[in-house]
């Protein structure tokens, strides 16, 4: 599998249901802005209703960042309204759910598990000029954090506004981060 990162997102037009009203989604939705791609593998299913009440619950920080998120997965718009109606923690969701039944976009983003038909759970986090800057891809049992994210689109962003700065692990908002030199090395 060939890196994803710094590419840029392929062209796609989908349908996703959005505060109450069905609206098609495009590639040029994503730029001009952070975004977050947030793959699952379906609706009405165990992990994927965690995962996405934890990013409704953390959705105005994203907001506060300057960030969309799109959930993705290979059910339709309709089956995402379905599930939002019928699901207390899915009713919180105000971000779009995106419908990728062809796989076509789960393809292009290199999370589609072929023999099921559905996504893994990929989390791309892309900039304002539509390159994918983060990339995580987990095994179908595998829960993700919205907290985790968050600091990750923070290091994200604070790279591309410090040019020459790099943030080390476990990065935080105002903690220390380093000018990459010769300087440095064998000294960290």
């Amino acid at each position: 599998m060939s890196s994803l990162i710094n590419a840029q997102i392929k062209p796609f037009k989908a349908e996703a249901y959005h505060n109450g009203q069905f609206v098609t989604v495009t590639d040029n939705d994503l730029k001009g802005k952070w975004a977050i791609v947030f793959f699952y593998p379906a609706d009405f299913t165990f992990v994927c209703p965690t995962e996405l009440g934890d990013l409704a619950d953390h959705y105005e920080e994203f907001k506060k960042m300057g960030v969309e998120i799109y959930s993705v997965s290979t059910d339709t718009h309709f089956v995402h309204k379905a599930w939002h109606d019928a699901s207390d923690t899915i009713k919180k969701i105000q971000f779009p759910m995106v419908g990728d039944p062809t796989g076509r976009i789960s393809r292009d983003f290199n999370v589609m598990i072929e023999e099921e038909g559905v996504a893994l759970r990929g989390t791309f986090v892309i900039n304002p000029e539509g390159q994918i800057k983060l990339c995580e891809i987990h095994d179908l049992g595998i829960g993700r954090s919205a907290k985790e994210l968050i600091r990750k689109v923070q290091a994200a962003q604070y790279v591309a506004t410090h040019k020459g700065q790099v943030c080390p692990a476990s990065w935080q908002p105002g903690s220390e981060t380093l000018a990459p030199s010769l300087d440095l090395v064998g000294k960290i």
